[in-house]
């Protein structure tokens, strides 16, 4: 499907002269949606800084469809135009009139000005860089490393993908120092993107989180159809709790010792709402096994 989003990665490809650095079309981007009032894409923070997994994904998706080309020089890779389309006039006037505004404020900058530009500017997204050392002074890492979330204090958390991007609940994993993402659906396949199995599970670890999938403390999705009120909620997670977490303790008290050796712990499923999600029940009986030394619960 053709978004307006890879319009506007194709426009600014077109705008940068047709063929540019994947580091420097992802601070390009990076910088052009901090001047978007409903940003087009959203970026965590990785070994290079701010960038944007939706925005490779469609680069990929775009090669696949004939509009452009991925070139390796060594150990660089450029983004090359292949369609003579004139996608900058396809874009709203707003994004014509920032895309000129990137352009002249940063066609003179190369890969590593627009990195470093970015570090200082916008610090969080250069905390797990790999090249601090390289592009900062001691006060401008400085700065960089204050970002960082050191909170030691034992904490579950759930959190749901309903709604979200996949950077923004990468984002709320990094700031609230979650260490392991259990993610306890059933069938972890998604039709949003970036929420399958192996997409989160990459991107949870691109940022240094421990992705661990236990299906045995997921419901069937036979069970969870017609759900209409939250009486039927109700009566299906006092049924889940009776079976499949009776029958499962063991995965219970997993997650627990998971706990103890990490602090800092998320369960995860699709519901916005925990109370509209079987993980508000796993996180109770967390709660009830672990009453000894305790922890704090806070839904994301």
């Amino acid at each position: 499907m053709f978004y307006y989003r890879r319009k506007l990665l194709l426009g600014l490809i077109q705008r940068l002269g047709g063929e540019v650095l994947s580091t420097s079309l992802q601070k390009n981007l990076f910088l052009l949606t901090r001047q978007q009032k409903e940003k087009s894409f959203d970026f965590i923070p990785y070994k290079y800084g701010c960038f944007s997994l939706q925005a490779n994904n469609d680069l990929n998706v775009l090669e696949k469809m004939g509009y452009v080309k991925k070139k390796y020089n060594g150990t660089s890779t450029t983004w090359q135009l292949t369609s003579d389309d004139d996608f900058v006039s396809q874009l709203r006037i707003e994004d014509r009139t920032v895309l000129n505004y990137i352009y002249n404020t940063f066609k003179e900058y190369n890969s590593n000005d627009l990195i470093k530009y970015t570090y200082i500017n916008y610090p969080f997204w250069a905390i797990n860089s790999v090249i601090l050392d390289d592009l900062l002074n001691a006060e401008e890492k400085k700065k960089v490393l204050l970002q960082k979330k050191d909170i030691s204090e034992k904490c579950l958390f759930t959190i749901g993908y309903e709604g979200k991007s996949l950077e923004t609940y990468i984002n709320l994993l990094i700031v609230n120092n979650v260490k392991v993402l259990c993610d306890v659906r059933k069938n972890p396949l998604s039709k949003k993107w970036g929420f399958s199995k192996s997409l989160l599970k990459d991107a949870c670890e691109k940022v240094n989180i421990r992705y661990m999938h236990i299906p045995q403390l997921g419901i069937e999705s036979e069970e969870r159809h017609d759900l209409k009120t939250f009486s039927d909620y109700k009566k299906l997670f006092e049924t889940y709790e009776k079976t499949t977490l009776m029958d499962n303790n063991s995965y219970l008290l997993s997650i627990i010792q998971i706990l103890q050796e990490n602090q800092r712990v998320a369960l995860t499923c699709f519901e916005k709402d925990v109370c509209m999600c079987h993980r508000g029940v796993v996180a109770k009986n967390l709660m009830i096994l672990d009453a000894l030394t305790g922890f704090k619960l806070k839904n994301l």
